[in-house]
């Protein structure tokens, strides 16, 4: 045993989140291998929510050896998503399609492993594809960034079709390598500790979430405490859904009956009591409680829409929270005065009631017959979406609709001043060259002398080879009389402008 790991700790399973651009393979990928690996072949009963479970590989030397994956989904919306599995994992599978090379949301997940510090591997997909160029695909990477092994780097990759399953037992004798390179420990003495993963809230069971342990252990009768929201293990299942008495490091479990909804992608500790889950959940409320004073005080200073948040997941809310904060400006911004899983309900009305200026937007979800009627008569904005980027145009053109509006100058036209012919009270009369866009009679103009303005005046009238005209276009001689204060010379530029609303 290496002198890395403790006396107390054991060497525990990798976890493994795979990674890549949304078409490029990852589920098909998880797919094969959960149907080739798990033991007894019951995959039966995997529900969706569940994207973390356990599969069991036999290495070269014939041993099983067990690894943990957690899918993760590819939209750009759920880059936050995609952090936190990242965080969560040991070690990474960039998933790049030989037949598509490097997308955006390639880029977007190797930096997130990237940032992560976590060893990672990638994994060139439908290398049966008839598009498919194994050699281009590993330039590309190399071009981005990505230094493969044997391309002057050392970063290992394997060529796999997830369809047909070549390459995928090498693939996991790598995750194994990694893993026994990196010795990943844990100690299973002490109470079980790690992260929330997904979290949602079933009819008949309440809400319930998936947890990923990285240490200790956790037994049928203790507490679990995430965020503010606490859960007895008296309902623990495996990632088949079948109960269990008790789980360790590495493990993906389910556990049902939170009294509210866990912080989605935060981390949970574990107790014997519930007064101790009790006293942590106080620690957490208190130091929210902290940073939110301090975040008002560092609040911009601009005009906030209120903006209450329902869907039928929890972690879709924070998918649709990053997407809500890129709307966000100095002069305008959301601000998030409700969240949760559900139906869209009387008390979110009320709330929203508050405030007239409260948009309440469900997504996958609905609004319950009750507050329906309430809505009746308290009019509030409700809009319910199935579609991200419909949700989020609909709060774009809402940004575009309140935002303040400002008088901004926008300069048409330029002319040099060539020669002053004369003056009369406030009019004088002068000669230049437009020296870009346009001049017009009418228009108001700034007087700039050696890059200052000096004042500002009017265009009266315009001449170009002693005929009258309306305009003068660039590049182009002409007289004009101005009306102005300052008496203009020559060398000054005059600037003409308009008055925008923007």
């Amino acid at each position: 045993m290496s002198e890395k790991i403790k006396t107390n700790e054991k060497v525990r399973p990798p976890v493994v989140v795979v990674m890549g651009h949304v078409d490029h393979g990852k589920s098909t990928l998880l797919d094969y291998i959960r149907e080739s690996n798990v033991a007894g072949g019951e995959v039966g009963g995997i529900t969706q929510n569940i994207s973390a479970y356990e599969v069991v590989h036999k290495n070269e030397n014939g041993q099983n050896r067990a690894i943990t994956f957690l899918d993760t989904p590819g939209h750009e919306a759920f880059s936050k998503m995609r952090a936190r599995g990242a965080l969560v994992a040991d070690i990474a599978i960039l998933v790049v399609s030989a037949e598509d090379s490097v997308k955006t949301q390639t880029l977007e997940a190797y930096n997130t492993i990237i940032e992560s510090s976590i060893p990672y591997i990638v994994a060139i997909n439908k290398i049966d594809k008839a598009g498919a160029n194994i050699e281009k695909t590993k330039m590309d990477l190399v071009e981005k960034g990505i230094y493969l092994e044997g391309m002057g780097g050392d970063i290992p990759f394997v060529a796999i079709s997830a369809k047909s399953g070549a390459g995928i037992p090498e693939l996991l004798e790598m995750i194994v390598l990694i893993s026994d390179l990196h010795e990943f420990t844990a100690n299973p003495n002490i109470p079980a500790t790690g992260f929330i993963i997904e979290a949602n809230r079933e009819p008949k069971r309440g809400i319930s979430a998936t947890c990923i342990i990285k240490d200790g252990t956790l037994s049928s009768g203790m507490f679990v405490a995430s965020g503010e929201a606490i859960v007895t293990t008296r309902i623990m299942e495996n990632f088949l859904n079948k109960p269990i008495k008790e789980a360790t490091f590495s493990s993906p479990i389910r556990l049902v009956g939170f009294e509210s909804m866990p912080d989605i992608g935060g981390t949970f500790a574990s107790f014997k009591t519930k007064k101790e889950a009790e006293a942590y959940v106080e620690n957490i409320k208190t130091e929210k409680e902290n940073n939110a004073k301090v975040q008002d005080k560092e609040n911009i200073t601009g005009k906030r829409i209120p903006l209450i948040i329902k869907t039928d997941v929890m972690g879709m809310i924070e998918a649709l929270e990053k997407e809500v904060s890129k709307l966000n400006t100095e002069e305008l911004s959301f601000k998030i005065v409700g969240r949760g899983v559900g139906a869209i309900n009387e008390s979110d009305l009320k709330m929203g009631n508050v405030n007239k200026d409260t948009i309440i937007v469900g997504f996958n979800t609905k609004i319950d017959n009750s507050a329906r009627d309430l809505n009746d008569a308290l009019k509030v904005n409700v809009q319910l979406f199935d579609i991200i980027y419909k949700l989020t145009d609909y709060l774009k053109e809402i940004v575009e609709e309140r935002r303040p509006r400002q008088e901004i100058a926008e300069i048409i036209g330029a002319l040099k001043i060539l020669r002053v012919f004369g003056a009369t009270k406030d009019k004088q009369v002068v000669g230049g060259r437009v020296t870009s866009g346009r001049i017009a009679v009418g228009a108001t103009v700034r007087i700039m002398r050696r890059d200052f303005e000096i004042g500002t005046g009017r265009i009266v009238e315009l001449q170009t080879n002693k005929i009258k005209t309306k305009e003068v276009l660039e590049d182009t001689e002409c007289g004009m009389l101005v009306e102005a204060k300052m008496s203009i010379a020559t060398g000054d530029v005059l600037e003409a402008f308009i008055i925008a609303i923007k």
